[in-house]
Formats: C-alpha cells, structure tokens, sequence
C-alpha cells in the first residue's frame, strides 16, 4: 500500500502507481516485499533495491531464474521504472499512462527519488522494546477500541 494510503487513508490513482512499481519489484527480484531479508541488512525490498540502484548495482537485485543475458537493457529499465512508481511523494510518481510509455520506449528516464516505506528494520531492537513493553499483558493479548468519526 501507499504511504499516503497507509498513513493518513487518502488514495489517489498515485497509489495505484506505488503498488504496481512494488509489484514491478517483486517480480524482477522474485521475492516479495513483505517480509524480505538479506543477510548483509534488515531493509525491506524496497530499501534493498533503491540501495542497489544508488550503488549503480541494480543487477544484483534480479532474479537468477530469469535468465536475463539478452535483457540486461529491459530488466535495469523495469528496475528504474519501477522505483520511480515506488517514490515517497505521490507528485513525484508518473501517471500509469508514462510508465506504459516508459515501457514502449528507450527515452532517459528522470533520476529516482527515496521510495516510500524505504525501511531499515533492527529486529533486536524491536524484539527487545516489545517484551519490555510494560502496557502489555502477560499473554500478549490486545484490546482495539471502535470509535467514530
């Protein structure tokens, strides 16, 4: 989901352009967003890829099984692309008619921005805040309250 959407509950046809740039994603990688892990760091796919596009190593980030020899120009395209429907401000997203262009075409594409939800999670430290979390029950049970509007 958009960060926008996530955050404060606007959706716009900019958050239809995030997840397809997330799905872009997942499918060059073939890994999903959720619950990605790399042994080197603790970012999501997200972070991982816009890491790799910064280093100028975007070709780590593809899938071994793709067998992309003939398709190196078409496979870092989808990547690019696809980090520029993943930026963290939706003005700064392409309509989805300029990603189908983008596709069809070989013109330079604009310089990606920092994605949304670009996260570097420390699982120790969420392990650790969480357990010595003294609002929390023994039994790890919480109680959501309903309120309107």
């Amino acid at each position: 989901m958009s960060p926008e959407y996530t955050v404060d509950g606007i959706f716009s046809v900019k958050s239809d352009v995030f997840s397809f740039g997330v799905l872009v994603l997942e499918i060059v990688s073939g890994k999903r967003n959720r619950g990605f892990s790399h042994r080197n760091h603790h970012q999501n796919l997200l972070g991982h890829a816009w890491m790799l596009y910064k280093e100028g190593r975007s070709l780590e980030l593809v899938d071994d099984y793709l067998g992309i020899s003939g398709y190196l120009s078409e496979v870092l395209r989808s990547i690019h692309i696809g980090l520029l429907c993943v930026q963290q401000s939706p003005e700064d997203r392409p309509s989805m008619s300029s990603v189908v262009l983008m596709f069809g075409n070989e013109d330079v594409l604009p310089q990606a921005r920092q994605p949304g939800f670009f996260t570097q999670r420390d699982l120790f430290i969420a392990e650790s805040s969480s357990s010595s979390n003294a609002a929390s029950s023994i039994n790890q049970m919480t109680i959501t309250l309903m309120e309107a509007r």
